[in-house]
């Protein structure tokens, strides 16, 4: 698809989502080393599952209507979370407040480009290339889907992600249990040293106290 056409759906999804006050809104034109998986991430938030679920509809009923495009995917819709519209040029992600800070897509993506609406609709320009025989439509699409498909879920990075930073922070908890224990040891073992060496100083204290009796009574 031609890459003006891709950003007019992306600025419809943009109008879609501020039509029914979304928060937080953020658009990201993802590098080139994951144009494979897609081009552009849109993400915003709602206050509740009402909300990103009206959002998600809206985004939905726009694109459909107006420029006859349906999502490729649709995920998380029943619960109101976190609802992901997979458009394959682009991906839209609604959250909730705490889901969206939770998986923190912009930092896992930390890389994008953040675009504003104005930007977005800007001719894009690229450098020459060397003519080459064109690949119909159906082929580009196919390869697309196919590319799509092998690379991995967003929502499964974003979950891995945000398991390894909650198993860093139970290493580092297990690692202060551990130091928290090993000290108190260290200092028994050496309270019992120095009560050791108090035990044995103190007959032969005794021992020499008796002697010095024993001759000042022979004196």
């Amino acid at each position: 698809m031609p890459t003006q056409d891709i950003r007019r759906q992306v600025a419809l999804a943009l109008e879609a989502v501020n039509n029914k006050k979304a928060e937080d809104v953020a658009l990201l034109e993802l590098p080139g080393e994951s144009s494979t998986f897609t081009d552009y991430f849109l993400i915003c938030s709602g206050s509740n599952p009402r909300q990103v679920q009206a959002i998600a509809d809206e985004v939905d009923e726009r694109l459909s209507k107006d420029m006859g495009v349906e999502p490729n995917a649709r995920e998380g819709y029943q619960i109101g979370e976190w609802i992901l519209l997979d458009y394959v040029d682009f991906v839209v992600h609604i959250f909730n407040t705490q889901r969206r800070a939770y998986y923190d897509l912009e930092r896992l993506w930390k890389s994008a480009h953040r675009l504003t609406a104005a930007e977005l609709l800007q001719p894009k320009t690229s450098a020459a290339k060397p003519a080459a025989e064109p690949a119909s439509p159906a082929v580009k699409k196919r390869a697309k889907k196919a590319a799509a498909k092998k690379a991995p879920s967003v929502r499964a990075a974003a979950k891995q992600s945000a398991r390894g930073a909650g198993a860093k922070k139970a290493v580092r908890k297990t690692a202060a249990k551990k130091t928290a224990i090993k000290k108190p040891a260290v200092k028994k073992s050496a309270v019992k040293k120095r009560a050791v060496k108090k035990a044995a100083v103190k007959p032969a204290a005794k021992k020499k106290s008796a002697a010095k009796k024993a001759v000042a009574k022979r004196k």
